[in-house]
């Protein structure tokens, strides 16, 4: 163990996932990911950091904020609206220890003990490129999940952060993407801990990260806003631009559809039946979920015929 790691011992380390109403039964499958796959349970806590606890994010609803240059509605009941609060972990641990932060739609396929205790060479985060061709280290970055040493970002703080985006001292797309940070405190971790949709014998963490193809989603209507483009194709980014301005921010979107790749579809339920079984998510809350239009309507006959966790694992492909 490295003399980093020795010092954070007494600071009990943790994996936090942020997380709003929308999203909650992926939070729960997230958790029993972790643990699932984890032969050190003992050594880290697991919570939620939940957008009901946060009264400053609902202060702001219908509010304009800065994203990516362009102003756009808080909207408290969008399905991203926890966002911010992964910057919040070294607040919770009183600026000490190890932190992994992840989002809602993120689960384990590996010991996530593996991360929370590896060498971080005196970084204060370590995360992926979003870019799945480019490892530029000063390119935008992945923070939805996040390997941090609290001690050293005792600059975050949520709440004064989050409103800076409406006094435009501060852009949603940046912030998200870590551009406000000093390059020289990050590190690059390996794709597989946060592979974006892909799921293979190397993958540590699955990241479902394509909203339309949420396995746990599928067929019910779109209720996220998607980004504006303006930096990728500005064309598509004015058109979705207008088309909000015209129709309202979920008009002409759609429905969720079907995860192209089975094999993640089948390890949501399988976890899912997991948390069943241990009592972690009970079938009246899978239930309420599908009234609410959280979880698709069919999550409970998906579930009765998934696969079990080890057969979902034994059909995976090897890393390409």
């Amino acid at each position: 163990m490295s003399k980093e790691v020795a010092e954070q011992k007494q600071v009990k380390p943790c994996v936090f996932i942020h997380v709003n109403h929308k999203q909650i039964l992926g939070a729960h499958v997230g958790e029993k990911s972790l643990r699932y796959f984890s032969t050190n349970n003992d050594k880290f806590d697991v919570r939620f950091i939940e957008t009901r606890d946060h009264p400053f994010l609902f202060a702001r609803e219908g509010d304009m904020f800065l994203r990516n240059g362009v102003k756009r509605k808080w909207r408290m009941n969008d399905l991203q609206s926890f966002t911010p609060l992964r910057f919040m972990p070294p607040e919770l641990m009183n600026y000490q220890g190890r932190a992994v932060v992840i989002d809602p739609d993120v689960f384990a396929v590996g010991d996530v003990w593996d991360l929370l205790s590896r060498d971080m060479q005196g970084k204060a985060i370590m995360c992926r490129p979003r870019s799945k061709i480019s490892r530029d280290i000063n390119g935008k970055l992945a923070s939805s999940v996040m390997l941090l040493d609290c001690a050293k970002l005792r600059h975050w703080n949520v709440e004064r952060q989050f409103n800076e985006m409406f006094s435009g001292q501060r852009d949603y797309k940046q912030w998200i993407t870590l551009m406000y940070e000093d390059r020289g405190t990050i590190g690059l971790l390996e794709d597989r801990w946060n592979d974006l949709d892909v799921l293979n014998g190397d993958t540590r963490m699955l990241h479902t990260t394509k909203r339309w193809t949420q396995p746990w989603k599928a067929g019910l209507p779109i209720d996220f806003v998607p980004a504006d483009k303006l930096d990728v194709f500005p064309p598509l980014g004015w058109l979705l631009h207008l088309r909000r301005k015209l129709f309202g921010d979920y008009a002409l979107l759609g429905h969720y559809k079907t995860h192209p790749d089975k094999n993640q579809e089948n390890l949501f339920f399988a976890l899912l039946r997991e948390c069943v079984e241990d009592g972690s998510v009970t079938e009246e809350m899978i239930r309420n979920e599908m009234l609410l239009n959280h979880v698709r309507k069919d999550a409970t006959i998906v579930l009765n015929r998934a696969p079990s966790v080890a057969q979902v694992l034994a059909a995976l492909p090897r890393a390409a």
